[in-house]
């Protein structure tokens, strides 16, 4: 286990009695620039509120953790000598956390005006809800997804194939990220991102903190997944607005090949989809597995026999994921094992 440090605060370990109205909870992995902007708009969401904030800094080497000292010395840091993953920093301030409601909040999320209070007044007004999310944009306003399914082998083909995008609207091919919504309409969802989201403490006693087996993508939904288990509501709120620029930390691992759409480190989203399948799904991981491994054998195939640049750049993008699929599917023996940490 790597050493953990917590500097010096007024904020007391978690008890029994739930000290504020909500513990926010940042990892930070080199983005001390963006994180300083994160804290400074939830300084200004939080008036009024009683509120500890915990940073978990994963082995930085940006400064970040000087920057909090300079700049938020009220604040408590969890300083960890490597990257212990999204779901392991979590859980290092969770186990501190003495909230009523614990907020997770990526360090490149900015809540807007009075988000954190409507959040909270929220799920004071719903006590069947477990979770609860918001409505994230980019900043530019576009709209990111907010409010989604859980992974299918359907969900995932339509994503894979293309047909999501291309039909929106459609509550059949648009399912997956609720496409056909309108984003402006609460609803009971299955799962929302982990950029924010607002946690009743009873709900996470219940279900326990995050799986570690995986240490990036997928953590998120099989929380949602344990706390809808236990009878308790996941729900997207609209008026709970957060800007998320996405990928900041992601983009801070070097020699990473990453999707062209979201940011994501590829291998480590193979690894943590197998993980993911075989634990709520047991034969899927074999099938999900075979089914992008086909798709990209056949869209290569395809692109080989094409002229031009752009034709080519895919039949090579296809064999590179081809490749990484194989090796996640070693690493995590078809999604029964977790690689050892850091990945």
């Amino acid at each position: 286990m790597p050493a953990l440090t917590t500097t010096a605060s007024k904020f007391a370990p978690a008890t029994t009695i739930r000290q504020y109205d909500c513990s926010v909870v940042i990892v930070s992995y080199n983005t001390r620039e963006v994180l300083d902007r994160c804290l400074r708009h939830l300084k200004e969401s939080s008036e009024g509120l009683s509120l500890e904030t915990i940073i978990v800094d994963n082995g930085s080497i940006d400064g970040t953790v000087q920057m909090l000292e300079e700049q938020h010395p009220d604040i408590q840091v969890i300083r960890s000598e490597v990257n212990l993953g999204f779901g392991g920093a979590n859980n290092a301030a969770l186990s501190k956390a003495s909230g009523r409601y614990i907020i997770l909040l990526n360090s490149d999320a900015f809540l807007q005006p009075d988000a954190l209070r409507r959040a909270i007044d929220h799920m004071d007004a719903n006590p069947d809800v477990g979770l609860g999310g918001g409505r994230l944009i980019g900043p530019t306003q576009a709209w990111q997804p907010s409010a989604r399914h859980f992974p299918s082998l359907l969900n995932d083909f339509l994503s894979l194939s293309g047909l999501a995008s291309r039909f929106p609207g459609s509550r059949f091919f648009g399912r997956a990220d609720r496409t056909w919504s309108d984003p402006m309409e609460s609803a009971e969802v299955d799962w929302v991102p982990g950029a924010f989201s607002i946690i009743s403490s009873k709900a996470l006693e219940a279900a326990g903190t995050f799986d570690e087996d995986f240490f990036l993508y997928y953590e998120e939904v099989d929380l949602c997944r344990r706390i809808k288990a236990l009878g308790y509501k996941v729900v997207y709120w609209p008026d709970v607005v957060v800007v998320h620029l996405g990928g900041e930390s992601s983009k801070k691992v070097p020699q990473a090949i990453m999707s062209r759409s979201g940011s994501q480190l590829t291998l480590w989203r193979l690894r943590s989809e197998f993980l993911y399948y075989r634990k709520h799904h047991r034969s899927g991981a074999r099938l999900v597995y075979e089914m992008e491994r086909l798709w990209h054998l056949a869209r290569q195939l395809r692109n080989s026999f094409g002229r031009g640049c752009e034709r080519q750049a895919k039949a090579a993008e296809s064999q590179a994921i081809i490749e990484l699929l194989n090796r996640a599917w070693k690493e995590t023996d078809g999604g029964r094992i977790s690689p050892p940490r850091p990945w």
